[in-house]
C-alpha cells in the first residue's frame, strides 16, 4: 500500500521494484488481488497491463490501521499504545513534539472541543 500511496498508481512490476526485499512476481500479484478483493485498491487496464491505485485516502487508512493496532496489541487501550511508543522511543522527543502532544492531550480532556 505504501508504494501505491507514494506513486498514486503502479503496475505489479512497479510495486515489486520498490519493495526492499520483494517476494516473487506471482506473490506480489496475489497480494494485489487480495487487497483489491478487500476493497483497498482497484485496477484499470491500460495498454494491456493492470494499473493499481488505492481506493481509500491515506489518512483514513492510517486511522483504521492505528485502531486495529491498538485493538490487537494493546487490548483497545490508547494509553497503553502511547506508553509503548514513548517508552520504546530510541530518540528523545523535541520540545515542539512535546508541545504538540500536550495540545492533543488538552483537546482530549475537553472532549475534542477546540
Amino acid at each position: 500500500m505504501d508504494v501505491l500511496y507514494r506513486k498514486e498508481t503502479a503496475t505489479a512490476a512497479e510495486v515489486m521494484e520498490r519493495l526492499p526485499d520483494p517476494p516473487g512476481y506471482s506473490a506480489v500479484r496475489a497480494l494485489l488481488r487480495i487487497l483489491e478483493q478487500k476493497g483497498h485498491i482497484r485496477h484499470e487496464e491500460k495498454a494491456g497491463r493492470y494499473v493499481f491505485m488505492p481506493t481509500v485516502r491515506r489518512e483514513k487508512a492510517k486511522r483504521s490501521a492505528i485502531r486495529h493496532l491498538v485493538q490487537t496489541f494493546f487490548d483497545g487501550s490508547p494509553e497503553e499504545a502511547v506508553a509503548a511508543l514513548l517508552d520504546g522511543s530510541s530518540s528523545k522527543l523535541s520540545q515542539p513534539e512535546l508541545d504538540r502532544l500536550q495540545q492533543l492531550i488538552d483537546k482530549a480532556r475537553k472532549g475534542g472541543r477546540k
